[in-house]
């Protein structure tokens, strides 16, 4: 039972941008070019770009005297090209996972070896992640999905190295936190992660990728669901519900898998240059969970 306010009608009325912008310069925001303002108000949604405004203000509404609307706009910015960023990454790591599990898998148990429940965890809900599978693989449009359809009478079970390749990113974490801890153990090898970490680490990867799928905001947001990290002195002073320590993990796994080399080295001189111009809020090195010598930080250097 809810135990908050008492729900009241929503009786707000809508606003033009021109009252959009008298709206946030009653609570204290300059507007220096109205028009551009209005430009951009029309093209980002009022309760998008609101969001942004949060880090300025010291109370509810309430901003320091010289804050500007094209500041909000430049954190915006910031944020697109961060979240462009790690988008990037997380591409580059799923592939790889997906790759590792397929391969590994399909070693150890043959092609269909997913199909069998003995093969994961005594309590992994392997029905339910099954069915969820198969859903997943009469949705797909792929060619090479349509092409095993025609030819094949396990169809809508699929080889684990075609199955790997069409199912969700969600589905593919699921599937290794479903897995024996051997199995785990195996593929967490290869990021030099505890079998742990990685399971936490993947689940904190696939709600970055849904936050970013959708295009919400990444800098200043403190995560809902927090990774953990690896063992060691160099992660032990990272707030893990913070930026910082999602573009550490992701910069960590790209660094081990050799292939990807130097896309992880130009990745980081992008990431470097795009945070030596942070959004213009009081403390934003704390806001994004940066310490006061980020750049110094093990990992970047190992």
């Amino acid at each position: 039972m809810s135990t908050g306010p008492t729900p009241i009608p929503y009786n707000k009325p809508w606003l033009s941008y021109a009252d959009q912008l008298a709206l946030l310069e009653s609570r204290g925001i300059a507007v220096n070019d109205r028009s551009a303002a209005e430009a951009f108000l029309a093209h980002v949604n009022y309760y998008r770009i609101s969001g942004y405004c949060l880090a300025f203000e010291t109370n509810r509404h309430v901003y320091p005297k010289g804050v500007t609307f094209e500041q909000i706009r430049q954190a915006y910015d910031f944020d697109r090209d961060l979240r462009d960023l790690v988008t990037e990454a997380l591409e580059v790591m799923e592939v790889d996972f997906r790759a590792a599990i397929a391969y590994h898998f399909g070693k150890a148990y043959g092609a269909f070896g997913h199909l069998d429940s003995n093969n994961f965890f005594a309590r992994f809900d392997h029905d339910e992640w099954l069915d969820k599978l198969r859903i997943e693989a009469n949705r797909s449009s792929e060619l090479f999905v349509t092409h095993f359809q025609r030819n094949y009478q396990e169809f809508p079970d699929l080889p684990v190295w075609i199955a790997s390749e069409i199912m969700s990113f969600g589905c593919l974490s699921h599937m290794y936190r479903g897995m024996n801890k051997n199995d785990q153990r195996q593929i967490a090898r290869r990021y030099r992660f505890q079998p742990h970490t990685l399971v936490k680490v993947l689940h904190h990867f696939v709600y970055i990728r849904n936050l970013c799928a959708h295009h919400s905001r990444l800098w200043d947001r403190v995560w809902s669901i927090k990774p953990e990290l690896p063992f060691g002195p160099a992660w032990k002073a990272i707030n893990n519900g913070r930026m910082f320590a999602t573009v550490l993990l992701l910069y960590e796994m790209m660094r081990q898998a050799p292939s990807v080399a130097p896309f992880d080295a130009a990745w980081k001189a992008r990431l470097f240059q795009r945070l030596d111009s942070l959004p213009a809020v009081s403390d934003p090195l704390a806001t994004m969970g940066l310490t006061s010598h980020w750049q110094m930080h093990p990992v970047w250097k190992s």
